[in-house]
C-alpha cells in the first residue's frame, strides 16, 4: 500500500512539475514575443505577421494550464458565503455538492469542447497559416476533462468523509 502511495506521490509531483513548467514557458514566451512585437512596430515599422494570432493561442493555453493548476488543490474561483457558517457534516455536504456540480459542469464543457475540436478537424480549419487548428484547440477538452476528473475525485473524498463521520455534527 505504501509503495502505491509513493508511486502516486511521484506521479503527482511530476504532473505539478509539468503544469508549472508549461505555465512558465508559455508566460515567458508570451512576454518575449509581445515585447519583440512592440519593439519591431515602434522602432522598425514592422512586426511578425503571425505574432498576434500566436499570442492569442498562448493566452488560451496559459489560461487552461492555470485552471488545471488551480484545480489540483481545489482552488478554483468560488463564491463561498454559506460554508463559512457551516461546520461538520453540513460543511462536508456542501463541499460534496459543490465539487460534484463543478465536476459535472467541467465534464459537460469537456464534452462540448471535444465536439468543437472534432468539427474543427473535420472542416480542416487552420491557424497560423496552414497549421491545423484542432491541434491548438485540443487543450480545451484536455484541460476541462482533467478538471472534471479532479473534482470528481474531490467529491468522492468528501462523500467518504461524510460516510465516515458517524456521530452527530462531528
Amino acid at each position: 500500500m505504501s509503495e502505491e502511495r509513493g508511486i502516486l506521490a511521484r506521479l503527482d509531483r511530476l504532473g505539478r512539475l509539468f503544469e508549472n513548467s508549461m505555465l512558465v514557458l508559455l508566460l515567458g514566451s508570451m512576454i518575449l514575443l509581445a515585447s519583440a512585437q512592440i519593439i519591431l512596430r515602434i522602432f522598425f515599422d514592422s512586426g511578425f505577421v503571425w505574432a498576434d494570432e500566436l499570442l492569442r493561442i498562448c493566452l488560451l493555453w496559459t489560461a487552461m494550464f492555470g485552471a488545471v493548476a488551480a484545480s489540483r488543490e481545489n482552488r478554483q474561483i468560488a463564491i463561498d458565503v454559506l460554508s463559512r457558517f457551516m461546520s461538520g457534516r453540513w460543511h462536508s455536504g456542501a463541499m460534496l455538492v459543490v465539487q460534484l456540480f463543478t465536476a459535472t459542469v467541467a465534464g459537460l464543457i469537456a464534452w462540448h469542447s471535444f465536439r468543437f475540436v472534432a468539427d474543427s478537424r473535420e472542416f480542416q480549419d487552420t491557424l497560423l497559416g496552414d497549421w491545423p487548428a484542432w491541434g491548438f484547440q485540443a487543450i480545451l477538452p484536455l484541460a476541462f476533462g482533467l478538471i472534471a476528473y479532479r473534482y470528481l475525485v474531490f467529491g468522492l473524498g468528501s462523500a467518504w468523509k461524510l460516510l465516515r463521520k458517524a456521530g452527530p455534527e462531528a
